[in-house]
């Protein structure tokens, strides 16, 4: 396969989409971890819940730097690789892209004033109140830079004449109908997913011999909110499901290789297909797809069928879309069962193969956020911003992108080395028992 510069485009772009959204989706969810921890350590006065919060507000820091260099570097691939993109989409996106930026600063200002004010304050509520802004800031970023991609798969708000955009209304291009179900997918999976992060780390350490209070309060604190957060983001994506059934059947009919429009569709998972689309050895769950695409086992599904060939995408989103959803159901019962042995306390929580089962959690978790924008960006092929414009019509015509690909790899290289060591010895160096005899001791 000859790379030429579209695909070079879309190599380079995905790279950077993938890297970034480990650190995106840390940021924002952390600052919620972090608010629940402090908050429980006032209430209950226990220090434990305050040391947590501190320990984390610390590796936050880490990964909102890495979080700002691949977020710039997005921006600047925008406008280096798909000029054309920009020349018609640009005057709309510049909003949600300028508030974005805005709220990053909001957050960051924040967590400055967080970070350098614990114990300045006579009533310590004070000082918790601080994680609202930071909260809403690291949040309000992803709700922003989700508009954008969400205007990319139903735009709104213009109307296109001679290759430009007239008549401009960025506020209907922002409000989509996509923006509801993606920003509630995309926010509660990133709680999600920093929550399972949280407990993976806490279990690992457990399992090398550490058995002190403060990582059994880490643990039960993480496995309750990584259930929270997964039911949630559980509903976001039946909402996601209902959304593509109505605006982007041809998304939704090509994650599960449907291709005749029908009722009582079945659901697909997994499988292979044949030279004619003809599905082997795959798991059917009667009628199912139909329930998810319209809350009833008889609504109508269109196929795959009804499309214009050149306007289908990959058929390989089946896998993602499968995988992503495994995993989703697998972070709501882990700590499901977590809970529940827990509760009956007839077998110790703490056994190794559970422990096992979370640590597998933190990995799991990050896939699935990768699974979830490669299924959202790879199921809106060949459009770049569906029904206007393709991607190989908005790709750079320049030279160079190859040895810029190479270049940005090393650099997301040396950040992700760079982030690993840093993290480590901050924590390795200072561990948590050091720290509490420290300062509540």
């Amino acid at each position: 396969m000859e790379l030429d510069n579209v695909i070079l485009s879309r190599m380079l772009t995905g790279m950077t989409l993938a890297f970034h959204i480990i650190f995106a989706t840390i940021g924002v969810g952390v600052p919620v971890m972090i608010s629940i921890a402090e908050f429980l350590g006032i209430k209950r006065k226990d220090p434990y819940y305050n040391l947590l919060a501190r320990r984390w507000a610390r590796g936050f820091t880490i990964t909102v730097a890495v979080g700002v260099v691949t977020g710039t570097c997005i921006g600047l691939q925008l406008s280096m690789l798909w000029p054309s993109f920009m020349q018609v989409a640009g005057k709309i996106i510049a909003l949600p892209l300028f508030m974005e930026t805005f709220a990053f600063f909001f957050e960051a200002i924040f967590l400055g004033i967080y970070l350098y004010t614990w114990d300045r304050f006579k009533n310590k509520y004070v000082h918790w109140i601080l994680t609202f802004p930071i909260m809403i800031g690291s949040s309000a970023s992803a709700m922003f830079i989700t508009m954008v991609n969400s205007f990319m798969n139903t735009p709104q708000g213009f109307t296109l004449k001679n290759g430009k955009m007239l008549n401009i209304d960025p506020i209907a291009a922002m409000f989509n109908p996509a923006t509801p179900s993606k920003v509630f997918h995309v926010v509660t999976s990133a709680y999600a997913a920093s929550a399972i992060l949280l407990a993976a780390i806490t279990a690992v350490l457990y399992i090398r011999g550490k058995r002190g209070i403060y990582y059994q309060k880490a643990l039960t604190l993480t496995m309750v909110t990584t259930f929270i957060f997964a039911t949630g983001t559980a509903l976001a994506g039946d909402a996601s499901a209902k959304f593509l059934a109505k605006h982007q059947p041809e998304k939704l009919a090509a994650a599960e290789w449907h291709f005749e429009t029908s009722r009582g569709a079945d659901l697909i998972l997994f499988g292979t297909l044949d030279e004619n689309n003809h599905i082997k050895n795959a798991i059917h769950i009667p009628k199912f797809l139909s329930f998810l695409a319209g809350g009833s086992f008889d609504t109508k599904v269109i196929g795959l069928n009804d499309f214009p060939k050149d306007e289908i995408p990959p058929l390989s989103v089946h896998y993602m879309f499968d995988l992503m959803v495994i995993i989703g159901f697998y972070l709501v019962l882990i700590p499901l069962v977590f809970l529940f042995i827990r509760r009956i306390k007839k077998w110790s929580e703490w056994n190794k193969p559970l422990l096992w089962a979370i640590v597998a959690g933190g990995p799991l978790g990050i896939v699935a956020i990768e699974l979830g924008w490669m299924y959202a960006e790879l199921g809106r092929q060949p459009w770049i911003l569906r029904g206007y414009m393709k991607v190989a019509e908005a790709a750079t015509t320049g030279n160079g992108v190859g040895l810029t690909f190479i270049l940005f790899a090393i650099l997301y290289f040396i950040l992700a080395i760079i982030s690993c060591v840093v993290l480590i010895k901050m924590f390795k160096n200072y561990p948590a028992e050091a720290e509490f005899n420290e300062r509540f001791l």
